[in-house]
């Protein structure tokens, strides 16, 4: 009996059953879901803050390569200054004469920089600097106190930086001098021994009053084989001596004459051009425009020029040529980006020290990127009030903002894009043509009397970036970068055939071969020959090319036969 009432139970209350069943069934499927989504959850979050911190270290790699490269590309480091492709033995050829244009070594900013005092600019612990500190120090009757006492347009000039530490406006650096000695040696080691240009100087003595007296005869060193010209600027006289002092026999040194060049281009007798300062004024104007197409980076360098410079310009954009030369004394010397300031009490920021010293309004470099391929963050001026009032009524400046490395990196790829769009403009090319003539002129003068048979052996121009700027666009030698690094060098090797009269050149440039690069030399217009025992070869370019350029084809870009044609004020349109 029970058991039939049991499965009658059963059999009425199937369909709630089966109902329980499938909900039980149901809310363990949904858990289920739950817990694996979950997990997917889970997951995709650590693969996503595992992604985020590789993407976060990827960044700061290329920033750090990046600014490495700026570091080592713009500053020069004396380490890195080693001998390149300079010299050589070529069998059956024989060197004549050597002829060296640098640019200047390391130095303070051209321009009134906050904080400047705060960069260390000094190069402690350097063998060769200690040498030559040491030598001009206690030695030489040619320097008192280390300052240069011969006659001429360099008398009383110091030899070495007057403060050893300080970034002084325009002037060499401690860091610039052992630039210097460090390209000498790689000069003294590619040339010294085969122009005997270490040797000890030839002595000859006057012809005394009484034939019998010999006691107040004085010395003379033969350095006629040897020529050195400077602007007269103490970074470039300074970048000559300390370049000398390794090349030379110290007893030489001393004795060594030094002319004066009257302009940055080493002109000489060909300098005043009415249409190359037409030519700048356009190169400015297109500038200018170029930066006002990229209001991004004229802002960085308004944010720049308000934390780095002291002088504000009273009209127009603040130039990232000038923002660049500034940052660069922080860059070089590896001191921390610069912040800006601010007074709470005053509102304004704090008054400072402002330094003077003797400007070279030319000595700059040229520079430009598009905004598309910059990356960077703009800092914003802080706000907010300060948690901490002095109870003097006196506040301590508060930092407003700091300039970072994005900053940096964005105005050092503008310059740099816009600098190798110039470089290869027409106007640029034509500029060159016209501030260059003068010194190619004297250039090839030097080289006929190397192979005529005259004494110099040795012709050293100390300059600028700018001299070797229009030097090159006047060549047409194209560069992977617009611009001239501190003491950079620039080689002219005079070379005879020992088969024949043939006399041919090479030019290098920063240690590498740039012959081919030249438009009177490339398209198979120069030789290839073995250099040396490692299989090297060099690049050999006959000397009348050069010679018919100058003579036949140099003012064809400019519409001109001689250079007082070229040179003739014309409109803008003219080229």
């Amino acid at each position: 009996m029970l058991l039939r009432e049991i499965a009658r139970f059963s059999l009425q209350h199937r369909t709630l059953y089966c109902y329980l069943i499938l909900s039980i069934w149901i809310f363990l499927l949904i858990a289920g879901m739950y817990k694996y989504i979950g997990s997917i959850e889970n997951s995709n979050s650590v693969l996503s803050s595992k992604n985020f911190l590789y993407k976060k270290q990827q960044l700061e790699e290329q920033e750090r390569v990046r600014s490495k490269k700026i570091n080592d590309d713009d500053c020069n480091h004396p380490p890195t200054i080693g001998l390149g492709e300079e010299g050589g033995t070529f069998e059956g050829w024989s060197l004549q004469g050597v002829l060296l244009l640098i640019r200047h070594g390391d130095r303070g900013p051209m321009t009134h920089v906050r904080g400047i005092e705060s960069v260390d600019c000094s190069y402690e612990g350097d063998t060769v600097m200690v040498k030559y500190s040491h030598y001009l120090t206690n030695s030489s009757s040619s320097t008192t106190a280390g300052h240069w006492m011969k006659t001429g347009p360099f008398h009383g000039f110091p030899l070495l930086p007057s403060s050893p530490k300080a970034c002084l406006l325009g002037q060499l650096t401690q860091k610039g001098v052992a630039q210097l000695l460090r390209v000498g040696d790689v000069i003294r080691q590619a040339y010294a021994h085969t122009l005997s240009l270490y040797a000890k100087p030839v002595v000859t003595r006057t012809t005394p009053f009484n034939a019998s007296d010999t006691t107040n005869n004085p010395i003379v060193y033969n350095t006629d084989d040897i020529v050195v010209y400077s602007t007269r600027y103490r970074r470039t006289f300074q970048s000559a001596m300390a370049l000398m002092f390794s090349i030379v026999h110290p007893d030489k040194w001393q004795y060594l004459q030094i002319q004066e060049s009257h302009s940055l281009s080493f002109c000489f007798t060909d300098c005043a051009c009415p249409q190359a300062e037409n030519i700048k004024k356009q190169l400015d104007k297109d500038s200018k425009q170029s930066l006002a197409t990229h209001p991004a980076i004229g802002a960085i360098a308004q944010w720049m020029s308000a934390t780095l410079l002291q002088n504000q310009p009273t009209a127009g954009q603040t130039s990232p040529l000038e923002i660049r030369d500034a940052i660069l004394s922080h860059i070089c010397h590896d001191a921390p980006l610069p912040c800006r300031k601010i007074s709470l009490a005053t509102g304004h920021e704090p008054r400072r020290a402002s330094s003077s010293s003797t400007q070279d309004p030319q000595d700059v470099i040229n520079i430009d990127q598009d905004d598309s391929a910059i990356v960077f963050s703009q800092s914003q001026p802080n706000t907010e009030e300060p948690d901490d009032v002095d109870p003097t009524g006196d506040q301590e400046p508060e930092i407003e903002g700091c300039v970072e490395k994005s900053h940096v990196a964005a105005i050092m790829s503008y310059t740099q894009w816009a600098g190798l769009k110039e470089w290869r403009s027409v106007r640029m090319r034509q500029q060159g043509l016209l501030r260059a003539y003068g010194f190619l002129r004297n250039i090839v003068g030097y080289m006929l009397k190397m192979i005529s048979g005259d004494k110099v052996k040795f012709v050293l121009y100390s300059g600028h970036d700018k001299t070797m700027e229009y030097l090159m666009t006047a060549l047409g030698l194209a560069t992977d970068s617009p611009f001239i690094p501190y003491a950079s060098r620039m080689v002219f090797e005079v070379y005879k055939s020992d088969k024949d009269t043939q006399y041919y050149f090479r030019l290098l440039f920063n240690g590498r071969d740039v012959t081919n690069l030249v438009g009177v030399c490339e398209g198979g217009k120069s030789l290839s020959v073995p250099r040396g025992i490692r299989g090297d070869r060099a690049n050999l370019c006959p000397i009348e090319n050069i010679i018919r350029f100058l003579h036949d084809d140099y003012f064809l870009p400019l519409n001109a036969t001689n250079f007082k044609d070229a040179c003739l004020a014309q409109k803008d349109n003219y080229f």
